[in-house]
């Protein structure tokens, strides 16, 4: 039987002297290759479980484990720069060009900077940014898309095989969100990616991701596809997803009574 890539084991994160329980005995597999899209509410525990992944904080219990490894056991620093981490609005540093933005992480772990250079054309052709025309703008000169091209671009230049992603579209318009999901999950597969991505919109999640984990007050409550989740008998779940649904019915009638 193949380890999965990601494996947490039931773990458990606490904060605030221990009196407030953010992850209650989670364990969770994700198998390479898989783009696992994590929902819930605000306070759900979404995030903590996703900032565990890559030690940005650690457990009070269980385990994490990556590539079979628990990461307790790992360097964190070594740990955090193999695997690509996008959050909302690109979280870019501003003092930095766009090219010095995308090849932070291959220069922090030595390599040349011709390589470098070369990589920063490849990964803008990759998000369809104009090389001329960005790699020397600082990010306070690009769109909000933009941004997030670059934020993605920047998780992809060390060439990681897990990609890490926290509300990633959330901030941006309609009509961006919806093209910058489609073309990263057009990425992910292009490039055989495992990618975790945290969401409040369970549509997006329907849309984009392979399967679904749903969190509550600090539990993992349901996990599978679309179709596997819509069996469930919990409450919560199928309030979830029920929210897409009523969103296309109302849609669908407001759309019959203009038309008519």
């Amino acid at each position: 039987m193949i380890s999965p890539l990601i494996r947490f084991t039931h773990v458990t994160k606490r904060f605030d002297h221990g009196r407030v329980t953010a992850i209650d005995g989670v364990s969770l597999d994700i198998p390479a290759g898989e783009f696992l899209a994590i929902v819930g509410g605000s306070g759900s525990g979404k995030t903590t479980l996703l900032r565990l992944a890559n030690r940005l904080i650690v457990p009070d219990g269980g385990d994490v484990l990556v590539s079979a490894k628990n990461i307790s056991h790992v360097d964190p620093i070594a740990l955090r720069r193999s695997i690509g981490y996008v959050v909302q609005n690109g979280g870019l540093f501003p003092h930095m060009t766009i090219a010095d933005n995308i090849g932070i992480t291959p220069k922090l772990i030595g390599t040349p900077a011709s390589e470098i250079a070369a990589r920063v054309d490849e990964l803008l052709d990759l998000v369809r940014l104009d090389r001329k025309a960005h790699r020397d703008r600082y990010p306070h000169e690009l769109s909000g898309g933009q941004r997030q091209r670059v934020g993605v671009a920047r998780a992809l230049a060390a060439r990681p095989a897990i990609v890490l992603m926290d509300e990633p579209f959330g901030a941006l318009d309609p009509l961006t969100r919806d093209a910058l999901g489609d073309e990263y999950q057009a990425l992910h597969r292009k490039l055989k990616l495992t990618t975790i991505m945290i969401t409040h919109d369970m549509t997006e999640a329907i849309l984009l991701a392979d399967r679904i984990a749903v969190m509550k007050s600090g539990r993992l409550i349901a996990e599978g596809t679309p179709a596997e989740l819509s069996a469930s008998t919990d409450a919560y779940v199928n309030e979830l997803l029920g929210t897409p649904r009523r969103q296309a019915e109302r849609l669908k009638h407001l759309i019959a009574r203009d038309g008519a």
